[in-house]
C-alpha cells in the first residue's frame, strides 16, 4: 500500500463560456495576479494612510483613504470575474503573497513624500501589469474583462496623477 497523498487537481469549474480552455486559463491567471497586486496596493495604501504624519497629515490621510478604497473596490470585481469565465479565484492571504508582483513596505518609518513616491510608482507598476492582461483580453476576444480593465488603468491614472501633485515640491 502506498503512502502517497492523492493528487488533488483543482477542477475547471462548469460555468458556461464561449472562450477555450487555454483562454479561460491564461485569462484567469492573469486576472488573479492583477486581484494579489489589488489586494497588496490596498494593503500599502492603507498602510501609509494610518501612519503618515507631518504639517500635510489631514491632506495625506484623506487622499490616501479615498485611493484606499477605489482600490479595494475593484477586488469583488476582479474575482467575480474569473468565477465568470469558470476559474477558481485566491483564497487567502498566502495565495495573494505568491501572486502579488508588488513589493511590500513593512518599514516601521516611511517620510511622506516617500510614501506618496511609492505609491505613484506602485500605480504606475500597476497599470503596466493591466495594459499586459488589457491585451491578453484583446487577444483571446474577452471584451468584458477588457473593458473592467479600462476603467481601472483610469481610476489608477487618477491616482497616479495625484499622488504626482501632491508630492511635488512648491514652484
Amino acid at each position: 500500500m502506498s503512502s502517497a497523498k492523492p493528487e488533488t487537481k483543482t477542477p475547471r469549474l462548469a460555468t458556461p463560456t464561449n472562450l477555450g480552455e487555454n483562454a479561460v486559463r491564461d485569462l484567469t491567471g492573469a486576472i488573479n495576479a492583477l486581484l494579489a497586486d489589488t489586494f497588496a496596493l490596498y494593503i500599502k495604501t492603507k498602510n501609509f494612510h494610518w501612519h503618515v504624519s507631518g504639517p500635510h497629515f489631514r491632506d495625506y490621510h484623506l487622499l490616501l483613504d479615498e485611493h484606499a478604497e477605489q482600490i479595494f473596490a475593484m477586488t469583488d470585481v476582479l474575482a467575480e470575474r474569473v468565477r465568470k469565465l469558470g476559474g477558481n479565484t485566491l483564497r487567502s492571504i498566502g495565495d495573494i503573497a505568491r501572486h502579488q508582483r508588488l513589493a511590500d513596505n513593512d518599514a516601521a518609518y516611511v517620510d511622506p513624500q516617500d510614501m506618496l513616491a511609492e505609491l505613484r510608482d506602485d500605480n504606475q507598476r500597476f497599470i503596466t501589469a493591466m495594459r499586459e492582461t488589457h491585451d491578453l483580453c484583446d487577444e483571446h476576444g474577452d471584451v468584458a474583462t477588457a473593458s473592467l480593465i479600462e476603467n481601472f488603468i483610469d481610476e489608477a491614472e487618477r491616482r497616479v496623477w495625484f499622488l504626482f501633485e501632491a508630492g511635488r515640491r512648491g514652484q
